[in-house]
């Protein structure tokens, strides 16, 4: 499926070359279907003064240009300045005059690339609010508000692809947008890895000084995946002073991560203390409805005509994993039916389907919580009223551990849902699943009676 060019040219440029540094930026602001699909094919011409000349393949030119010209716009802006411009051109097309500019440096040694150049599509706007994400979507709008005053620290934990990086980069244009015009605060985005690299530069570079006042002046600071500071000593080493020096300065930091801080067993404990001291809150898979939202949301900011609403309903039953796997989906049958000229309707979507999830060729049967809960009392021999009750029996904690741990696997219902139909709430939830992944780790007979339960459930 696609155009049948080379995926990626090998460029020569060393890594900190402005190319190479404009492909970080931008492999680090989209998904990676969309970077597979539309963005790594790209290639450096040439850059002459302000102007960054990229080719693009015939049969995605005119789609790159019209879905992410901003963006390379605001990629390349991050490297080599505002005053840059971007121009697409053919393979081998010949050049326009390209008037004359003074040379930009690309940047002190060590760096890589600037850290505040953020998605212009992630906003608020484009956010589909749900049960599983509703209060993460609100803490952080209130952040975005009210730097430094409504939740600091803001941790926001979540399996990959759920919007956890969109909601950072909202904050950071919503203050952009709305914040103080006359002295505008300084607003700083950073992953883990990009801090790593940036810190270790500045140790080897002699720019330690200029390091620190980058990220501990900042106004608001924002860390995404901070789960990849465990077992990098002189990172967190120099994180944990970073924190401090901007919660002590009453700037605002966000933070988020693929667990909890109290799963995060090898970052050292005064750091997980301090990760755990603001509002720690949790985003989970979007449900049936958040995914057709999403969907629809997604065909509208994209100004696409023609698409079946019937192919989105399709889309949002097969394909439940994350936000990140459901865009890919609607990106991948869009270009299919683009590249063979044919209409996106639910055969073509099933069709495109068929062979990215084949698992999922047929609709998957709604599992309900009650099921699960029947399911597992039958197979633990416990009865329904002991495990929806309040007893703390072993047999009937165990069962409703099991349950509840199914229910979040199996279904698509959020923490609290499932809380609601144990008579518990969403925390008691989270200890459930993470205490039955303990104990079926190191106990095959508990491995064993889930995996035949889930074998069941399916």
């Amino acid at each position: 499926m696609g155009w049948s060019g080379p995926l990626h040219a090998v460029t020569a440029e060393p890594f900190d070359h402005p190319w190479q540094r404009i492909r970080t930026e931008l492999r680090g602001a989209v998904t990676d279907s969309v970077w597979n699909l539309w963005l790594e094919p790209l290639t450096l011409r040439e850059i002459a003064g302000d102007a960054v000349v990229i080719e693009a393949p015939d049969p995605i030119r005119t789609w790159v240009s019209d879905r992410f010209g901003r963006l390379l716009q605001s990629c390349a802006a991050a490297v080599l300045g505002p005053d840059v411009r971007v121009e697409l051109i053919a393979p081998g097309a010949s050049l326009s005059p390209l008037a004359p500019a003074p040379h930009r440096p690309a940047g002190p040694a060590g760096t890589v690339g600037r850290t505040d150049a953020f998605n212009p599509r992630f906003t608020f706007d484009q956010f589909v609010i749900g049960d599983a994400n509703r209060l993460a979507h609100a803490a952080a709008l209130a952040v975005a508000e009210l730097p430094g005053l409504a939740y600091n620290p803001l941790y926001i934990c979540g399996a990959p692809g759920l919007g956890k990086t969109h909601l950072l980069h909202s904050i950071a244009n919503y203050i952009r947008t709305y914040g103080d015009a006359v002295h505008p605060p300084t607003v700083r985005y950073t992953t883990v890895e990009a801090f790593t690299n940036h810190f270790l530069g500045a140790l080897h570079g002699g720019g330690v000084d200029a390091f620190k006042d980058e990220y501990r002046r900042a106004d608001v600071l924002l860390v995404d995946d901070v789960q990849f500071l465990q077992r990098k000593a002189k990172t967190e080493e120099e994180f944990f002073h970073t924190f401090n020096a901007v919660m002590e300065a009453g700037a605002q930091l966000v933070l988020t991560s693929d667990r909890p801080p109290q799963d995060l067993g090898d970052l050292e404990d005064r750091l997980r203390e301090r990760f755990a001291a603001g509002l720690v809150t949790e985003i989970a898979l979007p449900d049936f409805h958040a995914r057709i939202v999403f969907l629809r949301k997604r065909v509208a900011q994209d100004g696409l005509e023609g698409v079946d609403p019937a192919a989105l309903t399709l889309i949002a039953e097969r394909v439940d994993q994350n936000i990140r796997a459901l865009e890919g989906a609607l990106i991948r049958i869009v270009a299919f039916a683009s590249l063979t000229r044919r209409p996106v309707t639910a055969e073509l979507a099933a069709e495109v389907l068929s062979g990215l999830y084949p698992e999922l060729s047929r609709r998957r049967e709604r599992l309900s919580v009650q099921e699960i809960q029947e399911a597992t009392c039958a197979e633990l021999g416990v009865p329904l009223d002991e495990l929806r009750g309040t007893t703390r029996a072993a047999r009937a904690a165990w069962a409703r551990q099991v349950a509840m741990y199914l229910a979040r696997e199996l279904t698509d219902a959020t923490l609290p849902a499932i809380g609601r139909d144990f008579g518990r709430n969403h925390t008691t939830v989270m200890h459930a699943c993470r205490r039955t992944a303990e104990r079926i780790a190191g106990d095959p007979a508990a491995y064993e009676t889930v995996r035949r339960l889930t074998e069941a459930l399916r």
